[in-house]
């Protein structure tokens, strides 16, 4: 199977990157001037409650922002958080922040040059972390850690005037947004949370670049740095676990191990580019690991579950020097255990890793998906309808989604 470096990749994003930015034209755009006044919506209300679809006045785009034809809408365990009270979060709100779109508004006073980069009609993937693009962090380029996005976004429930932009139809109450609000037809997006992508990709499939292939990207690029002929245990393969599969694959890893409590999620694994794979139900996770790497540890393990049994599972699979990356929300409030003395010692590296950079890596992740070295096709397991969006986290909760499901809303 064909491997591919860090450099390979990022030479063969900076030789075509630039078609990625030419504006883009359609005879099918679509405006809003004489079309409907209201959209539809998936609240959620209150914890363990189903969500519903309710009628909002259509939102409006502020300067530097972006309004969007939903088209499709990832379906994520951090919404199932925030769903079920795992994760505080401002209610009622919609919830969906992996969508991607058709742009349809710019706000009013927009920086011309960002309505020549997304033209009416422009097809979009947004990313859930969008960035101000002005605060320090952002200067800085560090677009995952934004000081709006979570004083506001995360915090609030709103943008970045502290206002969200979804009013109910039937009383004009303010809803909250979880990222852009993405489970509704139509959504405000930060300009900067935005990139285009080719009629090649189609809308259902590419939801998955703006959380769980943005999620896994920063992890492998800038956490756990992969280079060539590392080893990688992944544990938990759900969407973002798959994602990481296939990214360690594709930046060169050498053993690649998946690690979860399902023999179905462990054999899709296989068509991730995982090449062994451990049932954590049916064996010692930490010690298959090592004797898989010849009782060294992986260089880089990932946990991408949010449990404290398999954060210290990852900081343990490690060898003497090497890398434990967490991407994983666990309950609000929980707490992993680390053998202190060995973390001292042994030179064990944990790092937390949210997300990736918007700005940065979305079109390189475009990139990757549309060269075929990401393939999206595969990582979608199953596909919901707008109606059947509660079914859908449902289904997650249960366990029984193989990989990433989309909800499509076109």
């Amino acid at each position: 199977m064909a491997f591919f470096s860090r450099s390979l990749i990022r030479n063969l994003i900076r030789n075509t990157i630039s078609s990625s930015s030419k504006p883009f034209s359609s005879s099918s755009s679509y405006h809003l001037n004489g079309g409907s006044s209201y959209m539809r919506g998936a609240v959620f209300w209150e914890p363990n409650k189903p969500l519903t679809i309710e009628d909002f006045h259509m939102p409006r785009p502020k300067v530097g922002e972006i309004l969007l034809k939903t088209k499709a809408c990832g379906v994520c365990h951090s919404d199932l958080h925030v769903m079920k009270g795992e994760l505080p979060f401002a209610s009622p709100c919609v919830v969906g922040h992996e969508i991607t779109g058709e742009v349809v508004e710019h706000g009013p006073l927009t920086d011309s040059r960002i309505i020549q980069r997304f033209p009416l009609g422009a097809h979009v993937v947004g990313a859930f972390i969008m960035p101000c693009g002005s605060c320090f962090f952002c200067t800085k380029g560090q677009d995952d850690l934004c000081e709006a996005f979570f004083a506001y976004n995360r915090a609030k429930g709103t943008l970045y005037d502290g206002e969200t932009r979804l009013f109910l139809r039937s009383n004009g109450n303010p809803v909250f947004m979880y990222s852009m609000g993405g489970l509704a037809e139509y959504c405000v997006v930060p300009a900067h949370a935005l990139s285009i992508i080719p009629d090649s990709l189609p809308y259902s499939e590419s939801a998955i670049l703006g959380c769980a292939v943005f999620t896994a990207y920063g992890a492998m690029a800038h956490a756990a740095e992969v280079h060539l002929g590392d080893s990688i245990a992944v544990i938990g393969i759900g969407g973002v676990g798959s994602s990481c599969l296939q990214l360690a694959r594709a930046f060169g890893a050498s053993d690649i191990i998946a690690v979860d409590v399902q023999d179905e999620k462990l054999q899709k694994a296989k068509l991730f580019g995982a090449t062994h794979t451990v049932n954590a139900l049916k064996e010692d996770a930490v010690e298959k690991i090592r004797e898989i790497t010849g009782g060294m540890g992986v260089d880089i393990a990932v946990e991408a579950l949010g449990n404290p049994k398999t954060f210290l599972q990852c900081t343990q699979s490690v060898r003497d020097g090497g890398k434990a990356v967490m991407i994983g929300l666990a309950k609000s409030g929980a707490i992993g255990e680390v053998d202190i003395n060995r973390l001292v010692r042994r030179q064990i590296k944990v790092i937390g890793s949210y997300g990736a950079r918007a700005r940065q890596d979305l079109p390189k992740l475009v990139k990757l998906a549309e060269t075929g070295l990401f393939n999206l096709h595969s990582a979608i397991s199953r596909k919901y309808k707008f109606e059947e969006a509660g079914q859908a986290y449902q289904d997650l909760n249960q366990g029984s989604i193989i990989g990433r499901a989309v909800v499509e809303i076109m």
